[in-house]
């Protein structure tokens, strides 16, 4: 006996990852049901934060059609400075670098800083106009069946959909691993990222600052100017869980007087226009991404320390993959929730996601060590490299996010 399904895939996770699925899953002719555990009043910390769309993710989001949308909310990186503790730049990408990676073209940046509301606000509606698609909001997933030929979710309000795959796009916290069972790699990095909004009185033109500290990276990404003209970027402060003295706990002026003393000068004067919040560090990988009739993508399948940038443009690289490889499946009538099917993506996927998983890792334990060898050792290393075009090139490939892609 067929079971009827309710539609051809299911997404568990109406983030950022998972409506950028659900998308182009849509526009590929399945039909995709997308269950979102928030609403769409874009009030979590989550939706306060900002996102760096690198260079790699765009030509993703592209393929959706709604980049256009998105662009007159997100800032372009054009710069990007490197510095390590007291000394000056050691080591910055230009525009000539991204010109020599892109083959010269003029409209393009190394990747866009955007707020996650405006993001998700653009995604949210995007999804609405396609025929394909349906977004449940405030909706959680209680229970799941996988059975040989079919997969189905049951809901709080005890409503079940059933498709051919289920896809686990709900973050480091995924339920749909816990239910898949997978074994994980994890650690804490004893580290804690604090991200706010900052106003100031110069111009930031473009530039990225990830400025290592001690106690971890120091990082100022910048945001289109507000409707008064004002100046303003972002900033993640991350903060070593040991330190006595945590930036956290500081009043609001105190706090403005660690920006501007830790600010580069160029900024001119720095304050802080928006509630702080904060987020512990911590390390994740699955040891599989799939299962039959289940698979993972983004954070529910790898969650790394954010020091590079790259949390959710691996996620989005995992999304690239995944609906390549269903449409294929699709078009040569192959069953796209079968274990052959899923393997490929894992296959694909899984090499680029430990290779950054380790870059990210060792250069966090790099920068966050303060002994006066490894320090200088450390300078030297990002003097050479500046110096020498092709590992400069890889380093910039990783910061666009087109490593380990075709």
């Amino acid at each position: 006996m067929t079971h009827k399904l309710n539609t051809d895939i299911i997404i568990v996770g109406g983030g950022l990852a998972g409506l950028t699925l659900t998308i182009l899953l849509a526009q590929n002719g399945f039909k995709v049901t997308c269950i979102d555990r928030d609403d769409l009043k874009f009030k979590t910390a989550a939706d306060q934060r900002t996102t760096v769309i690198s260079y790699g993710s765009q030509r993703v989001i592209e393929r959706s059609g709604i980049w256009n949308k998105l662009l007159p909310n997100a800032c372009p990186i054009q710069d990007i400075e490197i510095l390590d503790g007291q000394s000056s730049v050691l080591m910055d990408f230009s525009n000539n670098d991204l010109k020599d990676e892109i083959n010269g073209n003029q409209n393009s940046a190394f990747g866009w800083v955007i707020e996650n509301r405006k993001l998700k606000e653009t995604l949210s509606k995007a999804v609405k106009q396609e025929k394909n698609a349906t977004h449940l909001i405030s909706s959680t997933v209680k229970d799941f069946n996988i059975e040989k030929n079919h997969a189905s979710v049951t809901l709080e309000n005890n409503k079940t959909y059933s498709a051919s795959l289920i896809i686990g796009a709900d973050g480091r916290g995924s339920s749909t691993r816990a239910y898949m069972d997978v074994e994980t790699k994890k650690w804490s990095y004893n580290q804690t990222a604090l991200v706010c909004m900052i106003e100031h009185e110069n111009p930031h033109n473009n530039i990225a600052v990830e400025h290592f500290q001690t106690g971890g990276p120091f990082a100022i990404l910048p945001l289109l100017d507000d409707k008064k003209g004002k100046h303003r970027s972002t900033l993640i402060w991350t903060q070593d869980n040991k330190s006595n003295n945590s930036a956290f706990n500081y009043g609001d002026k105190t706090f403005d007087i660690a920006l501007n003393t830790r600010f580069p000068k160029k900024y001119g004067e720095v304050k802080c226009i928006s509630e702080r919040f904060s987020y512990p560090l911590n390390f994740i990988h699955a040891k599989e991404y799939v299962k039959p009739r289940m698979a993972l993508v983004a954070d529910a399948a790898h969650g790394i320390h954010p020091v590079a940038g790259q949390g959710l443009n691996l996620g989005l690289r995992d999304i690239s993959a995944l609906v390549n490889i269903l449409t294929r499946a699709k078009k040569e009538a192959k069953d796209i929730g079968g274990i052959d099917t899923l393997n490929k993506y894992q296959s694909v996927r899984r090499p680029d996601n430990i290779a950054m998983a380790i870059t990210t890792d060792n250069l966090n334990k790099l920068f966050s060590n303060n002994i006066m060898p490894v320090r200088i050792l450390r300078k030297i290393g990002l003097r050479t490299m500046q110096k020498i075009k092709p590992s400069k090139r890889l380093f910039l490939r990783q910061a666009m996010g087109v490593a380990g892609t075709k």
